[in-house]
Parts: C-alpha cells; sequence; structure tokens
C-alpha cells in the first residue's frame, strides 16, 4: 500500500475514532477528579478557538498576498491549536459533567441552532482539515487548494461558534 493511502486510511480512521470518543466521554456518569483546575477548559478552550480563527483569518490574508512562508506558519499554528483544544476538550467532559443551557425563550434557540450546527460541522470538518493539512505538507498543493475551498469556511464557522456557544452558556457552568 502506498504511503499516501495508508496516510488517508489513518486520516479516515482518526475522523472517526476522535467523535465516538467524544461521544463515550460525554456519556460516563462517573468522571475522575482531576482538580478544580479542569473547571478553567472552557475558558481556555475558548481562547484557543479565538486564537485559532485569528490564525486562520491570517492565513487567508498571507496565502491572498502570495506570503507562502507566513501562510505555513499561521496555519501549522491554527492546526497546532485544533489539537490542544481538542486534549483540553476531551479532558474537561472526561473530569465535569455537562452544563444545561439556562437560557430562555428565543435566545434558547438561538443558542441550540449555533451549539448543533457547530457539532455537526466539527465533525465534517475534521477529515477535511487533516487532509488538507496532510496533502500541504506532502506539496499536493492542488489537492489542499480543492480541500481548502470547503474546509476553511467550515473550520473557520466552528472555531467562531465555538466561542459564540462557550459564551452563551459560561453563565451557568457551576
Amino acid at each position: 500500500m502506498s504511503e499516501v493511502k495508508t496516510s488517508l486510511r489513518t486520516i479516515n480512521i482518526i475522523s472517526v475514532v476522535v467523535p465516538v470518543a467524544v461521544a463515550v466521554l460525554l456519556g460516563i456518569r462517573t468522571k475522575p477528579d482531576l482538580g478544580e483546575w479542569t473547571r478553567v477548559l472552557p475558558g481556555l478552550n475558548a481562547i484557543i478557538n479565538s486564537l485559532t480563527s485569528v490564525f486562520l483569518i491570517l492565513g487567508l490574508y498571507f496565502i491572498k498576498n502570495k506570503n507562502r512562508e507566513a501562510h505555513r506558519k499561521v496555519m501549522t499554528a491554527a492546526f497546532g491549536l485544533g489539537g490542544l483544544f481538542l486534549i483540553s476538550y476531551v479532558i474537561y467532559h472526561l473530569t465535569n459533567p455537562s452544563t444545561s443551557f439556562g437560557g430562555e425563550g428565543v435566545i434558547r434557540y438561538v443558542y441550540y441552532f449555533v451549539l448543533i450546527s457547530h457539532i455537526l460541522l466539527s465533525l465534517i470538518v475534521l477529515p477535511l482539515v487533516l487532509r488538507a493539512f496532510y496533502f500541504a505538507v506532502i506539496g499536493e498543493f492542488v489537492k489542499h487548494v480543492k480541500l481548502v475551498k470547503y474546509a476553511y469556511p467550515i473550520w473557520l464557522y466552528v472555531s467562531i461558534t465555538g466561542v459564540i456557544a462557550y459564551l452563551m452558556i459560561s453563565p451557568y457552568y457551576a
């Protein structure tokens, strides 16, 4: 099997395992206690998502201005922040119960629209981003550009709506 096929198969496996693992973590009733520090993780995740959004916008700016090196650096940073976010998100949900949204009326519908669209698109964007990053690393820029046309706006939306969802639910954290 070629190296590319092996890498794409690995990306497919990661793209399935990560959401399944997160779903399992959300369903765990008895949470291990790793300490109070885990309660700051949602705020940290919002900061990570905010920085990711900034790096994504900078990445677009740099590539539009043909500054490939700056583009590569900020997109690699955004990709790294995505990994850091995932680790932090998993630790938080492994150790803390889910928080219910307490808003009422129209704001409740707005929150659930933001949250559900964020979750669904995060499932879609993971394999797209992994593939786009992989193609950039191996120098397959035609494939990279084709994927980024879809991955970029979804990734930016997921990053921004992650922050919005946090801001909307943060008053209800215990």
